[in-house]
């Protein structure tokens, strides 16, 4: 758990995100998970 914490900070300082931005960030991806129908393995296109 430390060392993800350490990668989320060491993202943070490299790209200069403020809270607002990581959050609005987030809520994109969850729209886009959720409209991929909530699945975490997708079928592999033919």
């Amino acid at each position: 758990m430390l060392y993800s914490m350490k990668i989320s900070q060491d993202i943070r300082r490299e790209h200069g995100l403020s809270t607002a931005e990581i959050e609005e960030g987030m809520a994109q991806k969850a729209k886009e998970f959720a409209a991929s129908g909530n699945q975490v393995y997708l079928p592999l296109a033919d």
